[in-house]
């Protein structure tokens, strides 16, 4: 790959202000001007109750690379016979970072959906389950494995708040923007200019976020995929000469 194949461009990233830093990196690395809005802000919640109980879980499921970093931070000695779960290659990676091995993940997806059709969640009757995620969320995992036999338990460990920043940079110097979830999505169009959001391509990680992307009249979506790396690659082939 060129060194300056984003030469020029002006490219928003609008992940979560701790989780922009490898993005911003591998865009200015090859020429790009990466400006950050982050979308989300984190906010750190009291530790759950399941951090003190972590013994008595069969499994721990980790919703984000976000939910791992705040878990982690609280956990002095994991136990050695919980097992770890993640939604995406990210999360995998994060918890591998932190020194976690065979880690439950898809290889292909990073939702919940690609979760459940991994053949490790598919005989989970008797296991005690906690999942780690932001507070509020979507309930299918839970639910579906949870009818699958196993006990659930939700333990948020951080909240999600609309971006309080202002915009830093002027219209005219964003080519492309890129989104990290349709949370995210919809937290830019509450706090930037419509008009200004869909007359520029979308970089968007999943399909249900490119779909709610479209359904707010969006001129040009682009599916990249979830990591930093399939982002990067899908800003490279858009931008190539």
């Amino acid at each position: 790959m060129a060194s300056r194949e984003l030469a020029g461009r002006g490219i928003l990233v609008t992940r979560p202000g701790e989780r922009a830093g490898n993005l911003v990196r591998m865009i200015e690395a090859l020429g790009g001007r990466a400006h950050v809005f982050p979308a989300i802000e984190i906010e750190d919640l009291p530790a759950p109750r399941a951090l003190a109980e972590l013994e008595r879980f069969d499994l721990a499921i980790f919703i984000s690379p976000t939910a791992v970093a705040k878990v982690m931070a609280q956990v002095s000695a994991w136990p050695r016979a919980l097992r770890a779960a993640a939604v995406g290659g990210g999360t995998r990676r994060e918890l591998e970072r932190r020194g976690f091995h065979a880690v439950i993940a898809p290889v292909v997806g990073a939702d919940s959906e690609a979760l459940l059709a991994v053949p490790e969640m598919q005989a989970v009757a008797g296991q005690r389950i906690v999942i780690f995620r932001g507070e509020g969320g979507r309930e299918l995992l839970g639910e579906t494995l949870g009818r699958r036999g196993a006990t659930i338990e939700y333990a948020a460990c951080y909240r999600r708040r609309p971006p309080r920043a202002q915009p830093h940079w002027a219209p005219s110097e964003i080519d492309a923007i890129t989104i990290s979830s349709s949370q995210g999505l919809a937290n830019l169009f509450d706090a930037l200019d419509a008009a200004f959001l869909r007359a520029r391509p979308l970089f968007v990680p999943h399909p249900r976020v490119a779909d709610n992307a479209r359904a707010r009249a969006a001129r040009e979506v682009v599916l990249a995929g979830p990591s930093d790396e399939e982002m990067l690659a899908a800003l490279v082939a858009y931008f190539r000469p």
